[in-house]
């Protein structure tokens, strides 16, 4: 049985608990093999490098700047990404390249991310909203920047912001096939101008909440054939554990839920979505 990948979780509250290795045994003896642990700040990059490093066969990870971790000093944090792809680059360089500095300690990030847009956790004072967005956009765009000149793939955050996101990524002439807006919670509309153009949409256990018809529908839209899930752990659990702290094993129930919406079996819901992962993560 082709086991399953957990396209987007944070591992970092499990070390910090030393649960590390336990969580990974659920995991297994969940059917959940391998673990995309998704950077959010500087403080967790080489975290998530070293964990990789020692765990290769079960645990990848990514680099980015989450809009929610954005303040005044942003591009000193989104400078220092390039160097765990082995590279280094200037931002006020007239050309906004990147230049080879040499080898980076392997391995690398299967993506850069999650990066984007968050209107939901703006301050309530209304220029310092103002404020911490125009951070948010100037980090999000230096980070499709980079991750264009990389050709990497990138992982979207987007709370409020949808269609802010979608015209930025239109924008820095990203390759549409190279992202995925992960916890997906809008509709069947913005689903659509995702595939339009290419690009991606994963599924947390929001789906399996009786609240989230529109996510369920969006879902069938993009289809199975391109069909991708994550845990978001330790955040979003999915019934019938909702209540609980989330865990990578949860994403088999996700998959179940999945499986069921869809009329097909765990086997082939597992055979494609972990295709769709390893095709996008390029693992």
């Amino acid at each position: 049985m082709t086991g399953l990948i957990d396209t987007h979780t944070h591992l970092e509250s499990f070390v910090r608990r030393g649960e590390l290795d336990a969580t990974l045994a659920h995991a297994a003896a969940a059917g959940v093999g391998t673990l995309v642990t998704i950077g959010t700040a500087a403080d967790d990059w080489g975290l998530y490098r070293d964990l990789a490093q020692a765990h290769p066969r079960r645990i990848r990870y990514s680099a980015g700047l989450h809009p929610c971790s954005v303040d005044a000093g942003w591009e000193q944090e989104v400078a220092q990404l390039a160097g765990f792809w082995g590279r280094a680059r200037t931002l006020d360089a007239p050309s906004g390249g990147i230049r080879s500095a040499g080898p980076a300690v392997p391995p690398y990030p299967v993506a850069l991310g999650e990066c984007g847009l968050d209107r939901f956790h703006l301050p309530k004072d209304a220029a310092a909203a103002e404020q911490l967005f125009a951070w948010q956009r100037a980090a999000f765009a230096a980070q499709l920047e980079l991750a264009r000149s990389l050709a990497c793939p990138v992982v979207v955050h987007s709370r409020g912001a949808f269609a802010e996101c979608v015209d930025m990524v239109d924008a820095s002439g990203m390759d549409w096939a190279k992202v995925v807006f992960h916890c997906f919670t809008e509709g069947p509309a913005e689903i659509s101008e995702l595939m339009r153009r290419g690009g991606w949409g994963s599924f947390t256990g929001i789906i399996t909440y009786k609240s989230a018809a529109n996510v369920r529908e969006a879902a069938r839209v993009q289809g199975l054939e391109r069909l991708m899930l994550e845990t978001d752990a330790p955040y979003l659990t999915p019934a019938p554990q909702r209540g609980k702290p989330n865990e990578p094993a949860y994403l088999r129930h996700t998959a179940d839920f999945c499986a069921e919406l869809f009329g097909v079996d765990h086997a082939r819901l597992a055979e494609i979505t972990t295709r769709n992962a390893r095709a996008f993560y390029r693992i």
